[in-house]
């Protein structure tokens, strides 16, 4: 993962509301969850809600599946795996001194 898409990702979770959301739709796996189901768990205006969830749509970390005339709010599960991998990276491979 390249630095900017992680910063991407980084500064769309800097929301509480969005944050919010990505821990409900991990907590209900790859089922996900539509938006009125979202909105009765988080009670967040739909408005308010749509406006979250495309940002996190943006940045990759919630697709969204269409199931007839519902669409599914889902966590991608890959990209929040790659957004891992990449902070742990380097983990305890020491810090050069100058």
């Amino acid at each position: 993962m390249k630095d900017e898409t992680a910063a991407t990702v980084f500064a769309s979770l800097g929301n509480p509301a969005r944050l919010a959301v990505l821990r409900l739709l991990v907590r209900a796996g790859c089922d996900g969850m539509n938006v009125g189901q979202l909105q009765k768990h988080l009670d967040i205006p739909a408005s308010t809600l749509a406006h979250h969830i495309s940002h996190l749509v943006r940045a990759g970390t919630i697709k969204q599946e269409r199931q007839g005339r519902e669409v599914i709010n889902v966590a991608d599960f890959k990209t929040l795996g790659e957004v891992a991998t990449f902070l742990t990276a380097d983990c305890c491979a020491g810090v050069p001194l100058k």
